[in-house]
């Protein structure tokens, strides 16, 4: 394989923003809500648009979740939006009991997710939000890896019945994924094909996990890696047929190493197909204030990270 290669550099939450707007042109039923962060939602252009499907909360989160509640019971599908902080840890008890409980058709949109918010620093930068939301029955859980995907991730939440949590960050991040790809809910993405050991990667993790494959791939490692938009529900299908073909696996995540993306195929590996796994998340360790990239190397969130991880579960096989 190539090094992966990119001509342009964009925040997932803009796509995201441009979706939304895509969305209030073609279904009429979609409504969004923002608790004062519209501007860093990217949903400047929906509520200029559609101005009487635009509801500005205010700092109430949970108000606000409990708004879209009742409009998913009048028909609507809404879509709320503020930081990933405040989507999940604020309003957890709204989601369980409003939304996920009686199965609402409500979109939890969270942009700022990860470490990479950055200078905001550890009370801002949530990493325990996909677990927290994947142990919710009926909820489906999407952390999608650049601008386009993000795009075609919000596309298809609006055609998807049932609560949906959908998590995008703040920094600029290369586009390497296509908006001609084919995006499902629930199944996962053949990024490189090899025989040697599986990379399971979501959100900004599947950039570093490509471009560790490539360098594996110099000293003659061959890597099956599997972009993992939706970690809920896994795909199990696509990560047992690779595991079935490498014996070991290799997850990478900008989360906790709790409860996340690792958390779920260690599960699926210990009920289907017993193998090796190592984790590339955070272990046990709050965030703290930095430039994105500076964090992400601080906690071992990159290609190199990958790559050693890929070196030591070939040894466990």
């Amino acid at each position: 394989m190539k090094r992966i290669s990119f001509t342009e550099k964009k925040d997932t939450r803009s796509g995201f923003g441009k979706a939304l707007e895509k969305l209030g042109e073609i279904n009429p039923e979609v409504v969004a809500l923002c608790a004062d962060l519209t501007g860093s939602l990217k949903m400047n252009a929906f509520a200029d648009k559609y101005p009487e499907r635009f509801f500005q909360t205010g700092i109430a989160e949970a108000n606000m979740i409990g708004m879209a509640a009742g409009m998913a019971n009048g028909g609507k599908i809404p879509f709320t939006g503020t930081f990933a902080n405040f989507s999940t840890g604020r309003v957890y008890d709204q989601i369980r009991q409003s939304v996920a409980y009686s199965g609402k058709n409500v979109k939890v949109c969270a942009s700022h997710a990860g470490i990479t918010l950055g200078e905001d620093g550890a009370t801002h930068q949530i990493l325990e939000d996909i677990g927290m939301m994947k142990m919710l029955p009926g909820m489906t859980v999407i952390n999608p890896c650049d601008y386009n995907q993000t795009y075609l991730a919000t596309l298809a939440v609006a055609e998807h019945n049932g609560p949906v949590y959908l998590r995008f960050g703040r920094p600029s991040v290369p586009i390497f994924t296509s908006l001609e790809e084919k995006f499902e809910i629930g199944k996962a993405i053949k990024m490189n094909d090899g025989a040697d050991v599986t990379i399971v990667a979501t959100g900004h993790l599947v950039y570093e996990a490509l471009n560790a494959a490539y360098a594996l791939e110099e000293e003659g490692i061959k890597a099956d890696v599997l972009n993992i938009h939706t970690v809920k529900p896994l795909d199990d299908e696509a990560i047992l047929a690779s595991v079935a073909k490498t014996g070991c696996v290799v997850s990478a995540e900008e989360h906790q190493m709790n409860g996340g993306l690792g958390d779920s195929v260690a599960q699926l590996l210990a009920r289907k197909h017993p193998a090796p796994i190592e984790f590339v998340a955070v272990n046990d360790s709050w965030g703290q204030s930095g430039t994105p990239a500076q964090l992400m190397d601080h906690y071992n969130l990159n290609e190199a990270a990958v790559i050693e991880a890929v070196k030591n579960v070939i040894k466990r096989r």
